[in-house]
């Protein structure tokens, strides 16, 4: 927390603002006071929440990432962005069938056998759906294929029209929109804008394709385990609405405030492999808001706690 201190011991003077000059961060005259508000309450709260970190009281810790000075319905309009919808749930997935007769190990990390891309940032555009899909496509064609590749986002924001772009979408139709188009294009021939803009997919630059999608068990922690041991990364939704989680920074993310049904999520990411850590046992995630964010863009959320934030509540992954 020495990044978090720095700023702690001196915000009567511009040095506050540090982090705008780390992130490039440019605001009209008007704009500046805001944000300098928004962000000084920001770091009370997390100086709040670290002494009792300190004392015992929460398992992990809070601090600034590079966007510190959004407000709270801020976050939950440029950077949530998972949609469930009734018309789409279970439509056209395949029923999770776990593998028998194979030892499931204590601990999972896919980052290790190169099944993960570099972290991603969504920027100001609800498209967190978008990114969890390409996070377990590219693991599943990595396994099948050998080769990593990172695919594109900005192909589901324009062309995937059963989803609604920036303003948020799911996992499942996005890889049945996959497979109806033959394949995605790769990040390096579509690359992110960040907004919606019109279709440009080229065949020829398709880089996974998909043959459908598997749903795990709804709420079922311990068949997400056995998927993630035994598949790869999965996709998942959670409950992402709590300041907590806008700017955790390490330890085993614990919020008692999270729910876990369909209505409560409203942020998809990737689940990477799992463990556990000082007796508490956690997801490994992988989120899409940039490496200022948790540990290096991932956060370790509480499993094996009720379904906290609904990590399991409609978890999914791409037949390829």
């Amino acid at each position: 927390m020495t990044y978090l201190n720095y700023f702690i011991y001196d915000t009567s003077s511009c040095k506050c603002f540090i982090d705008k000059n780390v992130y490039s961060k440019t605001y009209t005259i008007p704009e500046e006071a805001r944000r300098r508000l928004v962000w000084e309450e920001r770091v009370t709260s997390i100086v709040h929440h670290n002494l009792r970190a300190d004392a015992g009281l929460h398992s992990f810790r809070r601090g600034l990432n590079k966007y510190s000075d959004l407000t709270h319905d801020e976050y939950m309009q440029n950077l949530n962005g998972f949609k469930a919808r009734k018309s789409f749930l279970e439509r056209n997935a395949t029923t999770w069938i776990p593998l028998s007769n194979v030892d499931i190990p204590e601990q999972v990390d896919w980052r290790h056998d190169g099944l993960v891309t570099p972290v991603k940032d969504q920027q100001s555009c609800g498209s967190c759906w978008a990114f969890s899909t390409t996070g377990s496509l590219e693991g599943q064609h990595k396994k099948k294929t050998g080769t990593l590749v990172s695919l594109s986002e900005q192909n589901l924001i324009d062309c995937n029209t059963e989803n609604n772009g920036c303003h948020g979408g799911v996992m499942d139709a996005a890889f049945e929109f996959i497979k109806s188009e033959n394949g995605i294009d790769t990040e390096e021939s579509y690359p992110y804008e960040g907004a919606l803009d019109s279709c440009t997919f080229k065949s020829s630059s398709v880089g996974a394709t998909c043959t459908g999608h598997v749903d795990i068990p709804t709420g079922d922690e311990e068949a997400l385990k056995h998927a993630v041991a035994t598949v790869g990364p999965v996709s998942v939704a959670i409950d992402a609405h709590h300041e907590s989680f806008h700017d955790y920074k390490v330890g085993v993310y614990d919020e008692a405030e999270c729910g876990n049904g369909i209505s409560d999520l409203t942020h998809a990411v990737l689940v990477v492999g799992y463990g556990t850590e000082e007796g508490k046992d956690y997801w490994l995630v992988k989120n899409s808001w940039g490496e200022s964010f948790g540990v290096n863009g991932y956060i370790k959320m509480s499993r094996n706690k009720n379904n906290q934030c609904g990590i399991a509540t409609m978890a999914s992954y791409p037949l390829v």
